[in-house]
């Protein structure tokens, strides 16, 4: 970051953004956009609809920073409103299923299709499918621990925060995740 922010903690950019210098939430964003996507891409299996949903966490961020506590990582912090706004995706789509399963839709026949493509299955990626699919089909509450803190890293504190849980419960919640996977990818052919 070349606008004088790149030295700067969280804590201070924040602090900068209440006072109304976009420049520094613009920092923020800059700094935490690339973990946030791969977090949400990983939750919700869609890349696409993952990066509309980092901008609204940024949006709902820049709306609740004042009740942004300094003294906390700010990762985790942003971390939690992408999940949740993740969440709210997934039952948005839950129930737009369930109503076109129930209403007669006359253009049913021209949706789009979510499946992937036949290239795409046939490519060197299948193992890689397999098991992104595995995780996307472990319950929420497994694969959002599973993903915090394998994938991003995260400490078991860190992910516990950012999932308002506390340790104990990540840590079994990783152990299960990890069991279903096991299952999951013994039968991957």
């Amino acid at each position: 970051m070349s606008d004088g922010f790149a030295d700067r903690s969280d804590g201070d950019l924040a602090a900068l953004s209440l006072t109304g210098e976009q420049a520094a939430f613009s920092a923020l964003v800059r700094r935490h956009k690339e973990p946030l996507h791969r977090l949400v891409a990983r939750l919700i299996g869609d890349d696409g609809e993952a990066l509309d949903l980092v901008q609204e966490a940024f949006v709902s961020a820049h709306g609740a920073l004042r009740h942004y506590d300094p003294n906390r990582p700010m990762r985790a912090w942003l971390s939690r409103i992408a999940i949740n706004k993740a969440r709210d995706w997934g039952r948005r789509r839950a129930v737009r299923r369930l109503i076109s399963a129930v209403l007669p839709l006359a253009d049913a026949v021209h949706a789009a299709d979510d499946a992937p493509d036949a290239e795409t299955v046939a490519s060197d990626r299948q193992e890689f499918a397999g098991v992104a699919a595995a995780i996307a089909a472990l319950p929420s509450n497994l694969r959002e621990a599973l993903v915090l803190r394998t994938i991003e890293g995260l400490s078991q504190a860190e992910a516990a925060e950012t999932l308002g849980v506390s340790e104990k419960t990540v840590e079994t919640r990783l152990y299960r995740a990890r069991l279903k996977l096991a299952e999951r990818i013994g039968s991957i052919p």
